[in-house]
């Protein structure tokens, strides 16, 4: 299983002139490796680009993405680890949806294929990331 960072995703739906190509590269390849996935908080990101939910349940199904629950030890560790971001002198309040993410492939083991790499590198140093800075 991999989870699908929600940025992924946007350049991909919104055809993004720097980095749909990477994203639909990268969709393409690793669905040939692991089942593409999701989470509630992936969804909730994802919302922001359709004007109904029966049209963002088309999108994941035409995708092939799986809708997967994020466990509970998940939901602990990613309040943990935004409480450690803020002790640290994070100020900003609408990351927290990175910490899910993040804390959800961590205690799951599973990769994330994201471009947004510096919160998960911080947080969750275990979880691989399919970057484009990851090599």
């Amino acid at each position: 299983m991999l989870l699908v960072d929600t940025n992924v995703l946007v350049d991909v739906l919104e055809d993004d002139p720097e980095w749909a190509d990477w994203s639909v590269g990268q969709l393409r390849a690793q669905s040939k490796i692991h089942k593409l996935a999701i989470n509630p908080i992936i969804y909730a990101e994802l919302s922001t680009v359709f004007s109904t939910v029966e049209m963002l349940d088309g999108t994941v199904a035409n995708l092939g993405l799986a809708m997967i629950e994020i466990p509970r030890p998940a939901l602990f560790l990613a309040g943990k680890a935004f409480l450690r971001y803020r002790r640290r002198g994070g100020s900003k309040t609408n990351v927290l949806g990175d910490f899910f993410i993040g804390a959800h492939a961590a205690v799951s083991g599973f990769p994330i294929l994201t471009r947004d790499t510096r919160r998960y590198s911080a947080y969750f140093a275990d979880v691989r990331l399919i970057a484009p800075d990851a090599g």
